[in-house]
């Protein structure tokens, strides 16, 4: 028998709910692209700062969607990070950035060591990077079915008999490029391959993931590289 008297009981468990939902309502609410392009200037130093990199290459995107963008170099200097180089516009995926697996057109987001500089032509002079001139039995094995994925293969037989799928490093848009250490430690298959920055096809035409400029601007670059301070990129949002 209900006694009317008595007041009835509160249950805990929807007030619990009712907040978690206005906290959440909170956090999405002041969410923004440039709340997350703040986060990604403010985070990229500190992750140089772990991997102990004194030298970044920042390429900054305005959305993931963007196939635009620019690039610049910035060192530590004194405790202080100084750009050396800025204003570079270079071209990204055909998707945009956040690259989840191959052939999505995607470029990488995130922090990436760099491996060393290639290219189809004679070393260009006043590099510090080491640098190798290809040939055409060098290849970048992006077959995810291969033991060789995301390797630099250099090989004299009939590349279509090994692999699925290949790149030739000995072309016009690898006449210089640096290697960018993405799904390498470990290796992951399908995660993606062969990621580097090359010379463009064009101003403003997208590439298959990579991240393109022009020939002088890649060759300023290149020359502005110290092994000594560990280069590394950062890719991700400006807002």
């Amino acid at each position: 028998m209900r006694c009317h008297n008595m007041k009835p009981r509160i249950s805990v468990q929807p007030a619990i709910w009712l907040l978690s939902l206005f906290f959440l309502f909170l956090s999405c609410a002041t969410w923004s692209p440039r709340s997350y392009a703040a986060g990604f200037a403010a985070s990229w130093p500190y992750k140089a700062d772990v991997i102990h990199s004194q030298q970044m290459i920042v390429v900054e995107a305005k959305s993931i969607h963007s196939q635009t963008g620019q690039l610049s170099l910035q060192q530590n200097i004194g405790g202080q990070w100084q750009s050396v180089l800025s204003g570079i516009p270079v071209t990204l995926g055909s998707k945009g950035i956040g690259k989840i697996k191959e052939g999505d057109g995607r470029t990488p987001s995130g922090i990436y060591r760099l491996g060393s500089g290639f290219g189809s032509a004679a070393d260009p002079g006043g590099l510090r990077i080491s640098y190798t001139r290809t040939s055409n039995q060098d290849y970048w094995v992006d077959d995810p079915f291969s033991s060789q994925y995301n390797q630099w293969v250099n090989y004299a037989g009939n590349p279509d008999q090994r692999w699925r799928s290949y790149e030739r490093l000995q072309q016009p848009l690898y006449k210089y490029a640096i290697i960018l250490k993405y799904n390498d430690d470990p290796v992951v298959s399908g995660k993606g391959s062969a990621i580097f920055l090359h010379i463009w096809r064009a101003a403003g035409k997208p590439t298959a993931g990579c991240i393109a400029m022009s020939e002088s601007n890649l060759l300023q670059l290149m020359r502005l590289l110290d092994p000594e301070l560990s280069p590394a990129i950062a890719i991700g949002i400006s807002g």
